[in-house]
């Protein structure tokens, strides 16, 4: 391949994230509702597209757990199937929860649902006290220790000094800025603002093209690398290279994240990704 550029994700490439963001997910719904879905069953909305953003899949996953009160008969796999029916995302969801209930049943749903509670309740759990304070500016309603302090470094450093020394790196996430910057500093990446994307910088979000193209921009590169843990990470890649004919780009999914095994592999694949790798830590050799 002619790659000059390599863009990574976040979470699940450089950190692990099953007991910090995936944690969040689960138990922030569990303390607005007092019931919540599996840790397992996050992997479903990511698989049907449109929940980058963590926050987003709190409300989609928490608006499942208050339509099965109100009778909803779909399983969790039948309800994220019919998301990904209807193109994927928080608004495929709710129109799932509206065409599956009565209207009564729907507007008892939608006055229970909690989308503010939930995120606040989310960066408490995640960020713990003391961060909350600092990044929120917001005094919390508990004092935790956050879940932001379990996450295992999954790139060594090893491939973090081959990486920089023969390729322009940039970084391409659905974190908001201060807690991408937090696990930057963490595996020892030093990446300059004009070559990050977080989510403070778009608004579109994944598999929307835009950052991964005005990455490709700024490095003024032939070809780019994206490496991500989601298949909205490679249909990122895949759109860019729709959008961007003028430049090759390749979705690299690892098996780090929530997609692992032959399964995984099998679902990166059919979503053209170029490659499907172990670790973040068997890039550079591939590259090579």
């Amino acid at each position: 391949m002619n790659v000059d550029t390599v863009v990574l994700d976040v979470d699940g490439v450089l950190v692990d994230v099953a007991d910090s963001y995936r944690r969040a997910i689960v138990e922030s719904i569990e303390a607005v509702y007092g019931e919540t879905i599996p840790k397992a069953g996050i992997q479903s909305f990511k698989d049907a597209g449109g929940f980058n953003n963590d926050w987003t899949l709190t409300d989609a996953a928490a608006l499942f757990v208050l339509a099965k009160r109100e009778g909803l008969s779909m399983s969790l796999d039948g309800f994220t199937a019919e998301v990904e029916k209807r193109g994927g995302g928080l608004s495929a969801a709710e129109a799932v929860v509206e065409a599956a209930l009565p209207a009564d049943a729907a507007a008892r749903v939608r006055a229970e649902w909690e989308p503010e509670r939930l995120r606040e309740t989310f960066q408490e759990l995640y960020l713990g006290s003391e961060l909350y304070r600092e990044i929120e500016g917001e005094e919390p309603a508990r004092e935790t220790r956050g879940f932001i302090n379990d996450e295992p470094v999954i790139v060594t450093g090893e491939t973090v000094e081959r990486l920089t020394s023969e390729y322009a790196v940039c970084v391409l996430t659905g974190r908001p800025e201060a807690e991408a910057e937090i696990a930057l500093e963490r595996v020892g990446l030093d990446v300059p603002a004009e070559r990050r994307f977080t989510m403070d910088d778009w608004e579109e979000g994944k598999p929307h093209p835009r950052a991964l193209v005005a990455l490709a921009e700024r490095c003024d590169s032939s070809g780019v690398v994206f490496v991500g843990d989601t298949l909205d990470d490679i249909e990122t890649a895949v759109n860019a290279a729709d959008a961007d004919p003028e430049r090759d780009y390749h979705g690299v999914g690892v098996l780090t994240g929530g997609l692992t095994g032959a399964e995984g592999r099998r679902k990166y694949e059919d979503a053209g990704a170029t490659a499907v790798l172990d670790s973040v830590n068997d890039l550079p050799a591939f590259l090579d």
